[in-house]
């Protein structure tokens, strides 16, 4: 079991998510730092609204079983590597306990980067972090 760590500033979500779930269910532990700095490629408008949509949805029998979207950025991303996980296997509850997302970088991890991705401002025009999609959704 090998322990690494990515560098989110200015990887693509979904590519980053990818690639931390495919280290997750070979058996390693994955930390990513940097969460708000995470992009999504793609107009603002429409990624704002999309969740928006998603955090507002209420089951109208019992309004407390509704499923949860968290705003905070490190939580964001999390559940966006979730969703890539068999989450509700024992496999995949294993690997989703062996990841930590963590907002900015903690003391003593400095200069670990073990794992680099291909960041999104070399590919793509419309960036938007995931800081900014916190904020229009609620998180301060």
């Amino acid at each position: 079991m090998v322990e690494y760590s990515i560098n989110g500033d200015g990887i693509i979500l979904g590519r980053l998510a990818s690639k931390a779930a495919k280290l997750l269910l070979e058996g390693n532990t994955v930390n990513i730092f940097n969460a708000e700095k995470v992009v999504m490629s793609g107009h603002l408008k429409f990624i704002i609204n999309k969740y928006k949509e998603k955090v507002e949805l209420k089951d109208k029998a019992n309004p407390e079983n509704s499923p949860y979207i968290s705003r905070r950025p490190d939580l964001f991303v999390k559940r966006v590597v979730r969703g890539m996980l068999p989450y509700r296997q024992p496999k995949g509850k294993t690997a989703y306990k062996n990841l930590k997302v963590y907002m900015g970088v903690p003391e003593g991890m400095e200069d670990k980067n073990d794992f680099n991705l291909k960041k999104g401002t070399e590919v793509y025009e419309d960036l938007i972090t995931i800081k900014t999609i916190s904020e229009k959704l609620g998180y301060k």
